[in-house]
């Protein structure tokens, strides 16, 4: 079976991070699409989702509107807070298929802002 060249990126960049990580890290990873983004913080070794944060959620969509970039700001500092309520501060940046560049860096920023080591 062939696999297409977005689907084995994905696998490239996860597969990276799984080898390095520990017990004492989880793995971050992110999702966006056009309009939204979201992610999950997940402990590879129990293979289950701890944390997740969407800007699609209920809290995130019933503000005013605003654009892209602050969507993820937004999303970004939910997913610290509830991280930081359950004493995870290290964690891996699996950026999966996306580049390191406008709305995946202003999350990863605001991460590192919060209290976020990776």
């Amino acid at each position: 079976m062939k696999i297409n060249t977005t689907i084995r990126k994905r696998f490239r960049v996860s597969n990276k991070v799984k080898k390095v990580s520990s017990s004492d890290r989880f793995r971050l990873s992110i999702s966006r699409s056009s309009k939204n983004i979201s992610a999950q913080i997940i402990d590879d070794s129990k293979s289950i989702t701890l944390i997740s944060a969407s800007s699609v959620e209920k809290d995130v969509k019933s503000g005013s509107k605003v654009n892209k970039s602050e969507l993820s700001k937004i999303v970004a500092e939910r997913l610290a807070k509830k991280a930081l309520e359950k004493k995870i501060t290290k964690i891996y940046f699996d950026r999966g298929v996306y580049k390191y560049h406008g709305r995946v860096k202003i999350f990863a920023e605001t991460l590192r802002k919060n209290g976020m080591e990776f």
